[in-house]
């Protein structure tokens, strides 16, 4: 639905995103707040990997609610506590979206409201119906 944007006068991208992500007219939108990797019982893994898990559950359930899946989020902007959590994060990440890629951004940042968590994950996600 969505149309990624990868123009070849830029370097490819590093991972599995596109440079941008164009929405088209008449799509409904949903944007999501960040989900920590907190289970429902309020604890929260030490991995980073399942944190991220974590988050991307949140997230389909977010999307199921409004009708929608994975395939229909057009960005990603995550955050990661250290260099360290990336590939975790990323490798999580990869195996849920297919082709084509929503864009994404990946930062690294000091904390997050608990010491524990590692990672935070928000979307935007486009459908037309």
């Amino acid at each position: 639905m969505a149309i990624p944007v990868n123009p070849g006068d830029l370097p490819p991208p590093f991972s599995n995103y596109s440079h941008a992500m164009q929405v088209p007219e008449g799509a409904r939108l949903l944007v999501c707040s960040g989900q920590l990797g907190m289970r429902t019982d309020g604890t929260i893994p030490d991995d980073t990997a399942q944190q991220a898990r974590i988050c991307f559950d949140n997230i389909r359930k977010l999307l199921k609610a409004a009708d929608m899946d994975f395939e229909d989020v057009v960005r990603i902007s995550a955050f990661v506590t250290g260099r360290e959590h990336m590939a975790p994060y990323m490798d999580v990440r990869n195996a849920l979206f297919p082709a084509p890629y929503p864009a994404s951004t990946l930062m690294i940042v000091s904390g997050f409201t608990k010491p524990e968590f590692t990672v935070e994950v928000e979307v935007l996600a486009a459908k037309r119906d």
